[in-house]
């Protein structure tokens, strides 16, 4: 059951990680007014500016993991033939 519900939490596709990245943009943006607001001046546009670098850097690993783990998984899926063939010719 646990893993059922830990499933909910892994982002499988791209669509899904787009998603993600977009509401980690809305929050870095509600984040940077308050700091504008709060800091006037240059080091408020500086705190902002690093809010929206930081989702550019975290969507940027997001969408590199993905096809990280996409190749990863298809390699895995390419060595698996070969290793069931491998019983077959034993017991032969």
């Amino acid at each position: 059951m646990l893993r059922k519900i830990g499933r909910l939490f892994v982002i499988k596709s791209n669509w899904e990680a787009y998603m993600v990245i977009y509401a980690l943009a809305l929050g870095a943006i509600e984040r940077g007014s308050v700091y504008l607001t709060r800091f006037p001046g240059f080091g408020g546009k500086l705190l902002f500016l690093a809010c929206t670098g930081a989702v550019f850097m975290g969507g940027a690993k997001i969408l590199d993991c993905i096809k990280y783990e996409k190749a990863a998984l298809l390699a895995k899926v390419e060595q698996a033939p070969d290793q069931d063939m491998e019983p077959e010719r034993k017991a032969a």
